[in-house]
């Protein structure tokens, strides 16, 4: 029993050490070339598998990438990736940390990409917000999937957020509640 207690308390330090790490690799103002060829080319691999995700894309005022999101628990997890901030018209806007936990039924690690997609003015100024943005705080945040992709229209587009989760690999499995926060890396 002592043996799972130390590994789970081991895993559980580990996940929340990379989760709240403040490592950057680029000096504030010079922009992160990497990361941001990273980003794009995640936002061209979610057009080519959600076809309507470029027409939110074409509504929305900004749009938030986050090309490597690493996400790992055991009962207690965490995650944590680096994105990008486009423009509508695909001009870098910033650069922003994804974290968060979670804690419930759960096992595994696994990467995936999430795109944000700012559909109102007050949603693009949420990233900005000195404290950090605390998803599902503030601005209504829809999750979509590939099924609801293929149904959206200008009747249905009413939420500020649309968020796209895709390219995940690796397996996660479980039930759990979990909060994620975003806060500007370059401020």
């Amino acid at each position: 029993m002592s043996k799972c207690l130390r590994l789970f308390l081991v895993v559980w330090v580990l996940l929340l050490t990379a989760a709240c790490s403040t490592r950057q690799t680029s000096s504030p103002g010079t922009g992160d070339p990497e990361l941001e060829a990273q980003a794009r080319a995640a936002l061209q691999q979610l057009f080519d598998t959600a076809p309507r995700a470029r027409d939110l894309h074409d509504r929305a005022k900004a749009v938030l990438v986050f090309p490597n999101i690493f996400r790992a628990g055991l009962g207690v997890g965490a995650q944590g990736g680096r994105g990008v901030l486009f423009g509508s018209d695909g001009k870098v806007l910033g650069y922003f940390r994804n974290t968060g936990v979670s804690w419930g039924l759960q096992a595994g690690a696994q990467t995936l990409s999430e795109a944000l997609f700012l559909m109102t003015d007050a949603a693009a100024r949420q990233p900005f917000d000195s404290s950090g943005w605390a998803v599902g705080v503030g601005p209504t945040v829809v999750v979509v999937d590939a099924g609801a992709g293929r149904s959206m229209n200008t009747t249905t587009l009413q939420a500020d957020v649309y968020a796209f989760i895709f390219g995940q690999q690796g397996l996660m499995a479980g039930l759990g509640v979990q909060g994620q926060r975003i806060t500007r890396l370059n401020p």
